[in-house]
């Protein structure tokens, strides 16, 4: 049971990148009926169109629809609102760790050593 649940999962998740293909094998299965029938262009032989404008017409408005579904799923989110309420005082406490404890090291400024003023020039071989 699971397995078949597995199949019909993968399936369905799968089956939206295939609706394209889906497109194409059809046009190129039916390709003389779309050209003689369907196709925009059947009075004008000389462009060679062979029902490609009725082709680029399907994906289009499949790529249209996918669009359309997406900004839908993207509008129909949830959304996840945050507020806090208003403090009406706010102090530091001072950490008794802290209070008792000094410094373990201390910063001492180092000293500034200028670079060599004189730069000696490579050796000559």
């Amino acid at each position: 049971m699971r397995v078949a649940l597995l199949y019909i999962w993968l399936f369905v998740t799968i089956l939206p990148t295939f609706s394209q293909w889906g497109t194409i094998a059809y046009y190129h299965i039916n390709k003389d009926y779309i050209a003689r029938v369907l196709c925009e262009n059947r009075d004008r032989p000389q462009l060679h169109c062979n029902g490609q404008c009725y082709l680029a017409k399907k994906l289009k408005a499949q790529e249209e629809k996918k669009d359309q579904q997406t900004s839908e799923q993207v509008r129909n989110l949830p959304t996840l609102h945050l507020f806090s309420s208003p403090l009406v005082a706010f102090e530091f406490l001072a950490s008794p760790f802290l209070i008792h404890s000094q410094a373990a090291f201390q910063y001492q400024l180092a000293a500034y050593l200028a670079p060599l003023a004189v730069v000696s020039p490579p050796p000559c071989a």
